[in-house]
């Protein structure tokens, strides 16, 4: 199959690391995967400059066009020929104005990355047989590293407002303990004792998907996507967004290492059941399948 992968994003963050994995995950089932990105960002050292003429003279030749973000989308729904799947990630409403149905009209799939944005896209209208889930993919590491000493604590280094960076930091202080803010948490969680995973809105949460898949426990927010995989108290702790729900997490794992452990080696297993690249891949393919028929 020949798949034209567009992301025009300006950053390397959980979208586009997902579209390199699935990239990646196809061309090693012999599928021609082209990816195309925005010039000079991240993702386009492992792709093709995108433009505008580039776009035009290649396109016809893929049976698919999967755009990856939003950007992507509004540009491939102008171009006529393969059918367009869309991923969708982000937790937030679906504008319904004149210019979006349009937008939303030309799609022949939607990929949702979580049942919560699943329930977005119907709340737009759009069919459900239109619409397929599709979690995050992450690689699970060959073995689980031991929590350093001192226990460490992780959150994820972002300047993006709807994270909660500042409420992360007031919390572990008010739980007695320092929080790392790692730019890199593949690099980063081995020897993590947990992560603390705050946010606004989520569609899925690959962040903490990447914690379970090291054995690290997860402290994250009870919002849009993240209880799907998180799932209280098995595999982590979901809590409100306060700062004593956040910190009183913190300080019960700290205070209970077995617990922690056990909860890190559950969201491993099931990291293992659910949401591996080759998971994401295989469904992935399912959903372009269904496009061209």
């Amino acid at each position: 199959m020949r798949i034209l992968h567009l992301d025009l994003g300006h950053q390397m963050r959980g979208g586009q690391r997902q579209a390199l994995r699935l990239v990646r995950g196809l061309r090693d089932l012999g599928h021609d995967a082209v990816l195309m990105a925005r010039a000079g960002s991240p993702l386009q050292q492992h792709g093709q400059p995108f433009s505008i003429p580039k776009l035009l003279a290649e396109y016809r030749r893929f049976d698919i066009i999967h755009a990856h973000d939003a950007r992507s989308h509004s540009l491939a729904a102008l171009l006529p020929g393969p059918p367009l799947v869309v991923a969708r990630r982000v937790a937030f409403p679906i504008r319904t104005g004149p210019a979006s149905r349009w937008k939303y009209g030309r799609a022949a799939h939607f990929i949702a990355v979580s049942e919560f944005v699943r329930g977005r896209l119907l709340e737009a209208g759009i069919e459900p047989a239109r619409i397929s889930v599709v979690p995050d993919g992450v690689e699970l590491p060959a073995k689980v590293a031991p929590p350093a000493d001192p226990p460490r604590v992780v959150a994820l280094a972002t300047s993006d407002p709807m994270k909660g960076s500042a409420l992360a930091r007031e919390a572990a202080g008010r739980a007695g303990v320092p929080i790392h803010f790692a730019g890199d948490l593949a690099l980063e969680l081995p020897g993590a004792f947990l992560l603390v995973y705050v946010t606004r809105e989520e569609g899925l949460g690959s962040g903490a998907l990447l914690a379970m898949a090291a054995g690290v426990p997860v402290v994250a927010s009870r919002v849009g996507g993240l209880p799907e995989i998180v799932e209280d108290p098995v595999n982590g702790l979901l809590v409100e967004n306060t700062v004593e729900s956040i910190a009183g997490a913190i300080r019960r794992l700290l205070d209970a290492p077995g617990e922690a452990r056990r909860m890190g080696l559950a969201g491993r297993e099931r990291v293992a059941a659910r949401f591996t690249v080759e998971i994401m891949v295989e469904k992935t393919l399912a959903v372009y399948r269904k496009a061209l028929s």
